[in-house]
């Protein structure tokens, strides 16, 4: 097939390009370019935000465009309007951070929306493409974690039990969160194109269960070759944090969980990392390459300090 991805030359987009180059796909990258472009792939350097770098793609034809760099509808609109229409599917990468918190968990597909998220283009896109009848696909991931990850999630972690064998903690630990492998995301984000019944859905995607902060510190102390006994917790208040200060700690202070059973149903899927072994796939492909670099601990001050 002619494949458009938007944002193709790392994290996500790496993932998903080396596996539709092993199915033989003709690729075409938009990317800003400042990163490698993998080999076999045709690269057209842009900023999706700029009208002029979109026309260069003005009536391509594409059998499927994959779009990992939308934030915002307007940045969909811009880019579907300059396209040949002749594509069967568009699929998109949305965020579970759509959703309003909730009492009740996981959260589903239906589970209310929070209009004021810093996601909420990407739920406008979601409502647009339904709107104008495009085809497409979209997925919800939570937390995405695995080599090559640019967002300090798990190596926030890694980084404070490598090197000091003490870690920040909200509380006693025991808020719930979730965490997806970034090679799970990228697999079912191809296998969706085998299935019908995935056109026009969204879906949430992760891994197939919750974990505590707690438990997840003491998962990437196990990846670290740590016992629970090596390791300090040094506790903090987060319920006293003002909202700039809670952006100290790397994943959100309350509880935040999907339920990815729509998903696995349709689309006959499910994650092939559970939490340790992603953990330790990310540690090994990546972590343990850059654990003699120095990392910044100015969130930590921040977190106590408040």
């Amino acid at each position: 097939m002619k494949i458009l991805v938007m944002g193709g030359t790392r994290f996500v987009g790496k993932s998903l390009v080396s596996k539709l180059l092993n199915q033989n796909h003709d690729i075409d990258i938009f990317t800003r370019g400042n990163k490698t472009n993998p080999d076999n792939t045709n690269l057209i350097k842009g900023d999706r935000n700029d009208i002029e770098c979109i026309l260069k793609l003005k009536n391509k034809k594409y059998d499927v465009i994959f779009d990992i760099s939308g934030r915002e509808v307007e940045q969909t609109k811009l880019l579907i309007e300059n396209l040949d229409d002749s594509f069967f599917r568009y699929i998109y990468v949305s965020s579970a951070g759509v959703y309003k918190d909730n009492y009740e968990l996981p959260l589903s597909e239906d589970s209310p929306l929070d209009t004021n998220s810093r996601h909420k283009g990407k739920f406008e896109t979601e409502n647009w493409l339904v709107e104008k009848k495009i085809p497409f696909t979209s997925f919800r991931p939570t937390y995405i974690y695995g080599p090559g990850n640019y967002n300090k999630i798990e190596n926030w972690f890694f980084e404070r039990l490598f090197h000091l064998k003490s870690i920040p903690i909200p509380a006693d630990g025991s808020l719930i969160t979730q965490l997806g492998h970034v090679s799970d995301l990228s697999d079912v984000m191809i296998k969706c194109l085998d299935f019908e019944k995935s056109k026009n859905s969204i879906y949430n995607c992760s891994g197939e269960r919750g974990v505590t902060i707690k438990g997840l510190i003491y998962l990437c102390a196990e990846v670290c070759g740590l016992n629970k006994t090596d390791i300090y917790l040094n506790k903090f208040d987060f319920e006293k944090l003002d909202p700039k200060s809670r952006k100290g700690f790397p994943i959100r202070l309350n509880h935040y969980q999907t339920d990815i059973s729509k998903i696995k149903n349709d689309l006959n899927w499910k994650p092939k990392f559970d939490l340790l072994s992603g953990l330790k796939d990310s540690f090994i492909k990546d972590y343990q390459f850059k654990k003699d670099n120095k990392f910044d601990r100015t969130s930590d001050s921040v977190l106590f300090n408040a």
